[in-house]
């Protein structure tokens, strides 16, 4: 494919997601009579048309959905190509994009990078913190190698494989007295207590609250937050308790797990990725690395 035809489709791509040849310019840092002119060439090149043009906005054709669609896999093909041919397979170098749902920042994250630097230092990271269908629909886009999410219904060409099981608890700043791990708490008892909780724009807090609402309990919820590391800094310094994954506290002394009676319903933690997506050297390590934390730390196997 000759380099003017690649400038033909990302051209047609930016007008397309724009709906305007002024902001596709913008963003392409080209004159809009540049931008339209190449349009009008790859139009002509085919002997169609591919941009309604009559309207407020841009808007594709038919057969510009259909050219544009073969248009981004084949520009998302040849980066994997430009990729795979810069692989390195000692690991000296090599580049890794991966996505994570926010709990994972709190317990996961930093044994995995620290191993990651410690076994491949040559390896660079682009981490992205959010929400698991904008992970999916990255890891599609190759916008992202891998990701970590939960396991459950997956847009079609996701791959998941199961890491381990997520345990939710209930997460106090108060030390255990006695040896042992505490006596589970039946969730009645938590009917009127205070507790600080992740907000709602959080997978995990539905989690949370489809738990409660099923077993007939109604805390007093006198904090929100969207950040996990304000939750622990809460829940260590006042008589606050909060929901979260058990596994936060092994990093944690001053927090303490306590199991709820009946427990929450685990999740299953998955590695993502899209099926038939070329593997990196850096991407096949750090597969088999999340597998070693993972059993190393002691997470509770996936079912």
């Amino acid at each position: 494919m000759a380099a003017l035809e690649l400038r033909h489709l990302r051209y047609l791509l930016a007008v397309a997601e724009h709906g305007s040849f002024t902001r596709a310019a913008e963003e392409l840092h080209i004159s809009q009579p540049t931008l339209s002119q190449q349009i009008k060439q790859l139009e002509r090149s085919l002997g169609v048309q591919l941009l309604d043009r009559t309207g407020r906005t841009v808007r594709l054709t038919d057969a510009g959905v259909v050219y544009t669609d073969h248009a981004r896999r084949a520009l998302r093909d040849l980066a994997a190509a430009e990729r795979a041919v810069h692989d390195v397979q000692d690991l000296s170098r090599g580049h890794l994009r991966l996505g994570v749902t926010p709990t994972f920042t709190a317990y996961l994250i930093g044994p995995l990078l620290a191993e990651l630097h410690t076994r491949h230092p040559g390896i660079s990271l682009s981490l992205v913190e959010t929400t698991q269908d904008r992970i999916e629909a990255a890891l599609l886009a190759d916008d992202l190698d891998l990701g970590i999410a939960f396991a459950g219904p997956h847009l079609p060409g996701i791959g998941a494989t199961a890491l381990f099981t997520e345990t939710l608890t209930l997460v106090t700043g108060t030390r255990q007295s006695g040896p042992g791990p505490a006596s589970p708490l039946p969730v009645r008892e938590l009917t009127d207590r205070q507790l600080a909780l992740l907000s709602d724009d959080f997978a995990t807090r539905g989690h949370i609250d489809a738990y409660f609402t099923r077993h007939r309990a109604t805390p007093r919820i006198t904090v929100e937050a969207n950040s996990i590391q304000a939750l622990t800094e809460i829940v260590q310094r006042t008589g606050l308790a909060t929901v979260l994954p058990d596994a936060i506290t092994h990093d944690h002394p001053h927090l303490t797990p306590v199991p709820l009676d009946p427990p929450l319903p685990a999740r299953t933690v998955t590695l993502q990725h899209r099926e038939g997506a070329y593997r990196s050297a850096a991407t096949r390590a750090f597969a088999q690395l999340t597998h070693d934390i993972v059993r190393t730390r002691g997470y509770t196997p996936a079912p």
